[in-house]
């Protein structure tokens, strides 16, 4: 049964309750977590809060995976209280599920503060800015189009219509399916857009997944493209953690499940 119960400010959106009789097994169960990044931590907290007894093994010294962060420097250096990570990470709006697992150890999500704007900045200096843009699909994608110095209006006779109602069409499991054996970079030769626009507004999420677009699936493009820019009337501005990661994410989820009787083991590799 669905439930009309907007997680977020988006009134499309929808939660889905949980089925019935899976609040809290009934048997003892023993689950292995093997590795304590966000899908690992995800799954820890939900076994362990149905009374599942769970052991979460992560090779590394601290909490988080691919956006974890470590203490570096000493203070005879004068490196005490520096900290590392391992790259930026930004917390959409409409990134429901994980809000909702960081509401465990920080209910309001006060450690979560928005950035004013995130410029894509070319090398010649042109820059495409997120700033100001109406929250609404299709709205924020023809302001985006309409304001961008890469993106000229006079370019705009050149797209390939079809290819690019295909970004706004998405419908899955059948858009992966269209796509098999598409590149990205196949797909932005069809959709012809200017060279500039084509980098800044679709080739960065290949790159930011570190695949270059001829090695990067079209039907993830496109499937990004949808979550982002016409998949959510959140907006298309985020939220960065207000200290470093581990201190106010990652490390009070661990203590949050030690709380719930799992036993986290850092440092802890696996190799079978």
């Amino acid at each position: 049964m669905v439930r009309r119960i907007p997680p977020g400010r988006d009134r499309h959106a929808v939660l889905h309750a949980a089925a019935p009789g899976t609040a809290k097994l009934q048997e003892p169960r023993h689950v292995v977590v093997v590795g304590g990044g966000i899908a690992g931590l995800g799954a820890a907290v939900v076994l362990a809060e149905r009374g599942v007894r769970v052991t979460l093994l992560e090779a590394c010294e601290q909490l988080g995976g691919r956006v974890r962060s470590w203490p570096v420097g000493d203070a005879e250096a004068g490196g005490a209280g520096r900290t590392m990570s391992r790259g930026f990470h930004a917390f959409f709006r409409q990134y429901y599920t994980l809000r909702s697992l960081l509401r465990r150890v920080d209910p309001t999500l006060a450690h979560l503060v928005p950035v004013p704007d995130y410029p894509l900045r070319r090398g010649d200096g042109l820059t495409d800015s997120f700033a100001a843009l109406p929250t609404t699909p299709p709205f924020n994608l023809l302001a985006f189009v309409l304001r961008s110095p890469t993106f000229p209006v006079s370019a705009l006779p050149s797209v390939h219509v079809p290819s690019a109602l295909e970004l706004v069409a998405t419908d899955y499991p059948a858009s992966h399916e269209r796509y098999d054996g598409e590149s990205a970079q196949a797909f932005l030769d069809r959709l012809n857009f200017p060279e500039g626009a084509r980098h800044l507004a679709l080739e960065v999420f290949a790159r930011s997944f570190f695949a270059h677009p001829s090695e990067f699936g079209a039907g993830e493009l496109v499937g990004m493209f949808h979550a982002y820019f016409t998949g959510s009337s959140e907006g298309l501005m985020f939220d960065v953690p207000d200290d470093d990661y581990d201190t106010v994410l990652w490390a009070p989820l661990g203590r949050y499940l030690e709380g719930l009787g799992a036993d986290v083991r850092l440092g802890t590799a696996v190799a079978g």
